[in-house]
């Protein structure tokens, strides 16, 4: 029985073969392109790097090559998806405040 394990690339990509697909500001917002990532099939790991940023750090989140496409297609799609909620939150706020000046008997 072999006690090593196989080195074959079958699944088991080092992290030199991986790619940046985005960088963010914080552990938490790495963390869900992350599971984001995974959830479509993407494998996907997080690295912090120097950056010349005020704090000196940024995260990288990191995909194998062959999947840097559709990885930035899934990200776009989720930013685009969080734009739109913050858009129609936005909106219900406006329509709130404009039925309550509807509703002024000072007119």
């Amino acid at each position: 029985m072999n006690k090593h394990p196989r080195k074959d690339n079958k699944g088991n990509m080092k992290v030199k073969e991986y790619v940046v697909v985005a960088f963010v500001d914080d552990m938490e917002q790495a963390r869900e392109y992350e599971t984001l990532l995974r959830l479509n099939d993407i494998p996907a790991v997080i690295k912090e790097q120097l950056d010349g940023d005020a704090d000196g750090k940024a995260v990288g989140i990191l995909v194998p090559e062959d999947f840097l496409d559709e990885a930035h297609v899934v990200i776009e799609s989720q930013d685009a998806y969080d734009d739109l909620c913050d858009y129609t939150m936005d909106e219900d706020e406006d329509l709130e405040l404009g039925g309550d000046l509807a509703d002024d008997d000072d007119y």
